[in-house]
């Protein structure tokens, strides 16, 4: 089971008029296991050709763990990413100035495992990739341990380190479209103990260069490692455009919540969103909210 599939009894619906009975004690949204053995990920036989891969995301699914999804009715989950999404597609819309990062390039990320980045990540990106002027690319970015695909339901694939590495792959040969026309994902690809270097590369740069550019309509939406269990993180941070970092409510403390800013100080844009808050008098509700 994965851990979308999980989440659902981690988020409770909301009752109109009064408050939701407390949801049954489950695991945290984004809690990462230890990582698996490195799975190696065979090259395409045909090197030179584009793979052009489109895999099948289970919407139904997605919807019964309570995630957001463009076939669903309102819900109080897509409203709370309506309100967060708004405030960065505006940003990211506005053009910076030459030296500045571009700010269609977002990273969410959190102090520690287990606040719910990589769950926030997945509803952002479906939520955005539901607007009618703009498509989404989902980059799983946590290259150590990596779990969107994962919490998808779907097989390993190559990646973006797969690229970084020089395994004879362009990007639009490890680049996955979805049967969400407007949403398409970058895995991770086969994990390095060189990460962080590979991350700070001239070849990475050159990369990001060409997914904010490429189509002007496009979004980018980096699952990054939490800040304080990795130095990638960081590496990924002073290269986005825009910085989410994702806060858990009465879990995450203030000590590790202003370590991870510090660290993060020279990015232009950081918002937090406070996850799994309780939003009720008589905390029976849990909800999301961004700043």
């Amino acid at each position: 089971m994965s851990i979308i599939e999980k989440a659902a009894g981690r988020l409770a619906k909301p009752t109109v008029g009064a408050p939701a009975p407390e949801p049954a004690a489950a695991p945290p949204v984004d809690v990462q296991s230890p990582p698996p053995a490195p799975v190696e990920i065979a090259a395409p036989a045909a090197q030179g050709k584009s793979r052009s891969k489109t895999i099948e995301l289970n919407l139904a699914k997605l919807q019964e763990a309570g995630m957001v999804t463009p076939n669903a009715g309102r819900s109080a989950i897509a409203e709370e990413f309506r309100a967060i999404k708004r405030t960065l597609i505006t940003q990211a819309l506005e053009r910076s100035e030459k030296s500045a990062k571009p700010n269609n390039l977002i990273m969410v990320t959190s102090s520690l495992p287990g606040e719910g980045k990589t769950f926030c990540a997945i509803n952002l990106a479906i939520s955005i990739a539901m607007e009618l002027d703009h498509t989404v690319l989902l980059v799983d970015a946590d290259v150590a341990r990596p779990s969107i695909l994962r919490n998808l339901g779907l097989d390993p694939e190559p990646g973006i380190m797969d690229v970084l590495l020089g395994k004879k792959f362009d990007v639009a040969d490890v680049m996955l479209k979805t049967n969400v026309d407007t949403l398409s994902i970058l895995p991770a690809g086969s994990s390095h103990r060189h990460a962080t270097e590979l991350l700070a590369s001239q070849t990475m740069s050159k990369l990001l260069n060409e997914l904010a550019t490429r189509y002007s309509d496009r979004i980018v939406i980096f699952d990054s490692p939490p800040l304080l269990l990795t130095s990638e993180a960081r590496v990924l941070a002073q290269q986005m455009g825009q910085v989410v970092m994702v806060v858990e409510g009465e879990i995450t403390t203030q000590n590790a919540l202003k370590n991870s800013l510090s660290q993060i100080a020279g990015c232009q844009n950081i918002n937090l969103i406070y996850n799994k808050a309780k939003a009720f008098r008589g905390g029976d509700q849990y909800g999301y909210y961004y700043s």
